[in-house]
């Protein structure tokens, strides 16, 4: 009977205790998207993308910034989770135009023309 008395216990515990997780969670991505909103570009459109958990110290969001429809400017937001304060880095670079040849069905090359950035595979 007792083991019973600790098992349901532990078990009420466990429940309490992931619920609380998930508000705290919640809590902190609402605070990552408040501090991180206030340090976006003002005028135009941003959209921003809280990463559910971050990392052991830090949150972070992905910002992308439009105004008037020239492009897209690309930002990560830094949270401290200790201090509470976030940092934004610099613009990442547009995507630059590059042309490559094209083997057209009749033979002939034509040059096409495609987006490329600095991105690149880690293994």
């Amino acid at each position: 009977m007792r083991s019973h008395l600790v098992l349901a216990a532990l078990l009420a515990s466990a429940t309490t205790a992931a619920a609380s997780s998930d508000a705290a969670w919640e809590t902190f991505r609402q605070e990552v998207n408040d501090a991180c909103s206030a340090l976006a570009p003002k005028d135009g459109e941003t959209v921003i993308e809280v990463n559910p958990f971050g990392s052991e110290s830090y949150g972070a969001a992905l910002i992308i910034h439009t105004v008037n429809d020239e492009g897209a400017d690309r930002y990560v937001c830094i949270y401290d989770k200790t201090s509470k304060k976030a940092e934004l880095t610099a613009a990442f670079l547009p995507p630059g135009e590059i042309t490559t040849p094209v083997a057209q069905p009749d033979g002939t090359i034509k040059p096409e023309k495609s987006q490329s950035t600095d991105a690149h595979l880690v293994k």
